[in-house]
């Protein structure tokens, strides 16, 4: 353990000359960060522009090639994580590092030196207690496979406070929280910004910066570009920094002429494993030439709504209805209980980027050209496999989406996740679908890949596209959508124009009121 001499300074973070190259990238050219005592900072940059990579050495995952890091003014060696965890450094990563199985005090105390016996009653009495102090709300002795993704985050956060972090590290904190929780998060923040905690704040949300942070930093293609404090900056100015130029906030809703139905569900019912309803009664249309969007707070239905179009969940009632034209005349075919594979049998153009791009998108082990024949093997009815159309495929991705990668041949999972998202995006409109679903495409992305996601599905709905688009940002839902179907605890509480409906009234419908028209709701 290394001993600090606390001196009466500032900053308790001081990063200096940091260089870090990983394979052949350069992730980090000559980077500066200051954190101050009892401040926010947030972290901001594109996806690829070295921010976790920065924060991954000072939480100890990497060590740096040049630089140095000083803590309270001491120069420090962090080596290994147990280094940042004895200079009350602790990190909450984007994807959480629980074990299932084990409540969470279990997982808060994992790893930690002590005896094989643990008091189990004085262990949750000391969680619960650093819980009240900041405001979370936390059961201690329940298993983190009945959490949902908040509660998941509260144990990691408790956790590195029970180890006595002063400087927390958050990567992308509200990637998959509802507005609500993100409120409460920043309430909590706010309240261990007053017990002098510091705070790193990765995300890419603009208007969550300029809401909860002292302080931003930004970097760009792994270079330092400037601190600003976040009274004096804006949304525009914050991205000019990043993207390095003006960019336009304008999102486009083309208008279609001409729509052909492509999708029709009617009265379509899902159950859970423990037999409750995750979707009752749901009925839709989605058209060529439209972006159907569709609002809900998490666990909602979204999830099994997608997949049961797809073939991936099971249905207990209703019907899923392909629309396809055979010499000229309009043909239905029910598709429910029938698998992906089967579907696509069918000559069924159907495309799917779903919300666990690692998990069910992409296989993280595999390279880009081994990712696009995923989609395409089975087309090829010889034994050989054929590779040098997936590298075209590849190739041509890379340069149309502008991906960040050494080459085609790397490994999915040393990408950036705005990179990994329009690899998995770009995959799914090469395939020339009829129907494309979108389940959060843009979550944990920056600005610039965000836009790159909207231009692309624009694209696809002025070629005739049935898009449905689900996404937690309801601004840019209303910005995007041409129909706006809500969904509150998995039935529809609302189909409404968006430039017809107000915020406040998508707001209600997704809380499960149905708002009629003289409240602002115009129903389609």
């Amino acid at each position: 353990m290394q001993e600090l001499q606390h001196l009466d300074i500032d900053n308790v973070v001081e990063m200096n000359h940091i260089c870090k190259n990983i394979g052949t990238v350069e992730a980090l050219k000559d980077v500066h960060l200051e954190l101050r005592k009892g401040e926010i900072l947030s972290l901001l940059g594109e996806n690829g522009s070295g921010k976790t990579t920065l924060m991954n050495v000072l939480s100890g995952i990497y060590f740096p090639d040049l630089g140095e890091i000083r803590i309270n003014g001491t120069p420090v060696a962090i080596c290994e994580p147990k280094d940042a965890f004895a200079l009350n450094i602790g990190m909450v990563h984007q994807h959480y590092k629980l074990v299932e199985v084990f409540t969470a005090a279990e997982n808060i105390v994992l790893g930690l030196p002590g005896g094989t016996i643990i008091n189990r009653r004085a262990l949750a009495r000391h969680v619960k207690e650093i819980a009240d102090r900041y405001g979370f709300y936390l059961e201690p002795n329940k298993k983190i496979y009945d959490m949902s993704i908040s509660e998941k985050q509260t144990v990691e956060i408790v956790k590195a406070l029970y180890r006595g972090a002063d400087i927390l590290i958050l990567d992308e904190p509200t990637a998959v929280l509802t507005p609500q929780e993100t409120e409460k998060l920043f309430e909590i923040l706010r309240t261990m910004k007053e017990d002098n905690k510091s705070i790193i704040l990765i995300t890419h949300k603009l208007n969550e910066v300029l809401a909860v942070s002292d302080r931003v930093t930004v970097l760009r293609k792994g270079e330092y570009i400037d601190t600003v404090e976040t009274k004096e900056a804006s949304v525009q100015s914050l991205t000019d920094m990043m993207v390095g130029r003006s960019v336009s906030l304008e999102i486009d809703r083309p208008v279609i002429g001409d729509k052909k139905p492509v999708l029709r569900v009617t009265s379509l019912t899902c159950l859970t494993p423990d037999k409750t309803r995750a979707l009752e009664d749901v009925s839709f249309e989605a058209y060529g030439g439209e972006i159907l969007g569709i609002a809900g707070i998490t666990g909602s239905g979204q999830k099994e709504l997608c997949e049961a179009i797809t073939g991936l969940y099971p249905v207990a009632g209703g019907a899923i209805l392909y629309q396809s034209f055979v010499n000229g005349f309009e043909v239905e075919e029910n598709i429910v209980g029938r698998s992906p594979s089967e579907i696509a049998r069918k000559g069924i153009a159907m495309a799917f980027v779903p919300e666990d791009r690692m998990g069910m998108g992409l296989v993280p082990s595999l390279d880009m050209v081994d990712n696009i024949m995923l989609k395409s093997y089975r087309r090829k009815k010889s034994f050989l496999v054929d590779r040098k159309t997936p590298q075209k495929v590849a190739e041509r991705l890379v340069e149309e989406l502008e991906i960040v990668t050494p080459d085609v041949f790397t490994p999915i999972r040393k990408l950036s996740g705005g990179n990994v998202q329009k690899i998995l995006v770009g995959r799914e409109i090469d395939s020339s679908p009829r129907l494309l679903i979108a389940a959060y495409p843009v979550r944990g992305l920056d600005i610039n890949s965000s836009y790159t996601i909207y231009r692309l599905l624009n694209e696809q709905k002025e070629k005739g596209v049935a898009v449905i688009f689900i996404g937690e940002d309801l601004d840019v839902l209303m910005e995007i959508s041409d129909r706006l179907l809500v969904l509150s605890g998995g039935q529809v509480t609302g189909l409404v124009d968006p430039r017809r409906t107000s915020k406040q009234a998508i707001g209600l419908m997704m809380l499960g009121h149905r708002v009629d028209e003289e409240e602002g709701a115009a129903a389609v």
